[in-house]
């Protein structure tokens, strides 16, 4: 791979996203592949905790905090009365890395894996989603007009994560402009 690209890692809650994501972060990784990740929270959330500096200055009313030790550094952004922040937006914030996986988002136009179980109950989001290019799944499609390999071949899924994968400035562009 050369330069940074984008693939997004979709499907309903509970189809078992996060868990691929941690399962193929190491794989990639192995291979040779900086990896960030982006993930969509659909509700207020926590990344620090009462009692702890940053959570303090972010309740005394900072609208922004940065968090640095020797180890890591953390950004945390309030938005107020701001709309929330877009995907193409928080992709130009991405630290240059090879691949960056996206978590959520499954409504915009990015390319995307689409992470399916059956047990949920729910309909596949490919048949209506030009921009899944292939579906990780606990059964088969053989109507797909995408590449669908098993949930659990780890092996497989990181090919098609390197395959399918687009160009960052490709997926701004392509996000910036509605597709």
């Amino acid at each position: 791979m050369s330069g940074t690209r984008v693939l997004g890692i979709a499907g309903w809650s509970g189809s078992g996203k996060t868990t691929l994501i941690t399962r193929l972060i190491p794989l990639l990784v192995r291979g040779g592949l900086a990896v960030a990740a982006l993930k969509h929270a659909h509700h207020s959330f926590e990344v620090d905790h009462p009692g702890k500096d940053s959570y303090e200055f972010r309740a005394a009313g900072a609208a922004e905090v940065i968090v640095s030790s020797s180890r890591r550094w953390a950004q945390l952004h309030e938005l107020g009365a701001e709309a929330e922040a877009t995907l193409a937006a928080l992709l130009r914030r991405v630290s240059p890395c090879d691949l960056v996986l996206v978590e959520g988002f499954k409504r915009q136009g990015h390319p995307k894996l689409e992470v399916f179980r059956r047990a949920l109950g729910l309909a596949p989001l490919h048949p209506d989603d030009p921009r899944i290019v292939a579906v990780a799944a606990d059964q088969a499609f053989p109507e797909a007009r995408v590449p669908v390999v098993a949930l659990d071949d780890l092996a497989a899924i990181a090919a098609l994560v390197r395959t399918h994968s687009e160009p960052l400035d490709a997926v701004i562009g392509a996000l910036e402009r509605g597709r």
